[in-house]
């Protein structure tokens, strides 16, 4: 039984909905819970031929038998949590969500001051909805938290406590985080990054589990780079080099396009290092190596994709595990067994 930490390599976008999607699907853990910033950050899932787009409730959804928990250390807006039930009611998630009752909520005074920034929202690029002000709130001790908020009654829960006895119990825990390494407040590129600590540590820390008790942590990164927002990006490529690589996104949660770049092994390795990475997962694959979309066995993939991968692996002296070549589900190569 494991307890693994799943964090995005580098600005953010890598796929990490697709991964936890695939992971908490085949895994079935225990127990599912978001940590990171909060709702500034969007995780794309895909399953079962729908798509969702999700903010705040962890994206393991699918896997009914699993609690879907929030840290303490995510910040809560309430409407996109409410929201978000409704959204997925299908999934049966009343009754097995819950939000630790130490949880910043963020409220309308936050959002209107984030936008109300010129260097939040227009130099820095912030998302505007509201996360770095709360964070500061809670640093000058007047945020308020989830246990007093009439509302959540029914919804809060001590996370640390159940993530802690699932472990200790020998039940699976996986922790996504959201974001990525490169917009740590700490580790990015400052100024030009999001209000706290985008690391595996953190995201430990956020639903309360420590260091000893982490198994595995996760490192996703695409095979090659986007940013939404301002700051330096040293692989950046121009928006018509992207769209001759028929590379065109958008931001999950500003529908903002994003910048574009080459894979960057310098930061791949830097964010491996800082991360604790024990493993790596490759998604859009298929997007830079066309050839290879949809491929579901190792050996099928061509002689580039396969060059490729292992370049990564030297550099950052990670295996690479997991293998995203399409949105659905099916179209992955897990390698994890090769570690046995």
């Amino acid at each position: 039984m494991t307890c693994s930490v799943l964090v995005g390599g580098a600005w953010g976008d890598e796929g990490k909905g697709k991964c936890i999607t695939y992971l908490c699907d085949n895994d079935k853990p225990n127990i599912i819970a978001r940590a990171g910033v909060g709702p500034n950050a969007g995780h794309s899932v895909e399953f079962n031929g729908e798509k969702y787009g999700l903010r705040l409730v962890p994206s393991g959804f699918m896997h009914t038998d699993a609690k879907l928990l929030i840290g303490a250390g995510v910040l809560v807006d309430t409407d996109v949590f409410f929201n978000e039930l409704d959204y997925l009611g299908k999934y049966k998630l009343k009754g097995r969500t819950h939000v630790d009752y130490r949880c910043s909520i963020l409220t309308e005074d936050h959002k209107k001051r984030d936008k109300g920034s010129e260097h939040l929202f227009k130099k820095i690029g912030s998302t505007g909805s509201g996360c770095g002000p709360a964070n500061s709130d809670r640093v000058l001790r007047t945020a308020k938290m989830a246990k007093d908020i009439p509302e959540l009654e029914d919804y809060v829960s001590d996370v640390a406590l159940e993530t802690n006895e699932a472990i200790d119990n020998g039940e699976d825990v996986f922790i996504e985080g959201s974001q990525g390494f490169a917009l740590s407040l700490y580790y990015g590129t400052y100024p030009y990054v999001t209000s706290k600590d985008t690391t595996a540590s953190t995201f430990a820390a956020d639903v309360g589990v420590g260091p000893t008790k982490v198994d595995e942590v996760i490192n996703v990164f695409k095979a090659y780079i986007t940013r939404v927002g301002e700051g330096p990006f040293a692989t950046e490529i121009s928006q018509e080099e992207a769209e001759k690589l028929d590379i065109e996104e958008y931001g999950t949660v500003t529908g903002r396009r994003r910048r574009v770049g080459l894979f960057d092994m310098d930061l791949a390795k830097e964010s491996c290092m800082i991360n604790g990475a024990t493993q790596i997962a490759l998604t859009c694959v298929d997007r830079l190596y066309p050839n290879c979309a949809k491929t579901q066995d190792y050996s099928d993939l061509s002689a580039d994709t396969k060059s490729f991968i292992s370049d990564i692996e030297t550099a950052t002296g990670v295996p690479v595990t997991i293998i995203s070549t399409g949105p659905d589900l099916k179209d992955t190569i897990d390698l994890r067994s090769e570690l046995l």
